[in-house]
């Protein structure tokens, strides 16, 4: 069965770096919002319309993992999925594309997200995307971790 990879965590959780090994190790096509939005708009963290460029990056996206799940190929999300209803959204979605949805939570303790944050922002880099610490705080409260039950609906 085509099955639709979920990478949930917050930034810096190590969701890109597992959806890179989960391409390789499946052969499954990973769509990185990250990515395309650094080769779009730049370093834009900070821009007022950062968010909405993001969601119709995610939605493009979608649009193309659709059409991989209806061919018979697995797809990698690698969106964070911060929020329960987000999540089962696409455990939907893959239903009705008669694919079934598996998640990943990557849980790693706040103190270290910041650590790996500040770690991140200091190579100035290309190839990750800028955070800047005072936003990062501003995360932790939005993020809602799956609990027992949306881990034990998950498939082996």
């Amino acid at each position: 069965m085509t099955t639709l990879h979920l990478i949930i965590g917050l930034p810096c959780s190590g969701k890109t770096t597992l959806a890179k090994k989960l391409e390789v190790e499946l052969g499954a096509l990973r769509l990185t919002p990250d990515e395309w939005h650094r080769h779009l708009y730049g370093q834009d963290a900070t821009h007022p319309e950062h968010d909405d460029r993001h969601e119709k990056i995610e939605a493009l996206q979608w649009q193309v993992a659709a059409t991989a799940l209806e061919r018979g190929l697995d797809v990698i999300l690698d969106f964070g999925l911060w929020a329960k209803v987000e999540r089962q959204d696409y455990r939907e979605r893959a239903a009705a594309l008669g694919a079934e949805a598996k998640i990943h939570f990557l849980d790693v303790p706040f103190d270290e997200l910041l650590v790996r944050l500040d770690a991140r922002n200091k190579q100035a880099s290309d190839d990750v995307t800028f955070i800047p610490l005072s936003m990062m705080r501003e995360y932790l409260p939005h993020f809602q971790a799956p609990d027992a039950e949306e881990i034990a609906e998950n498939p082996n």
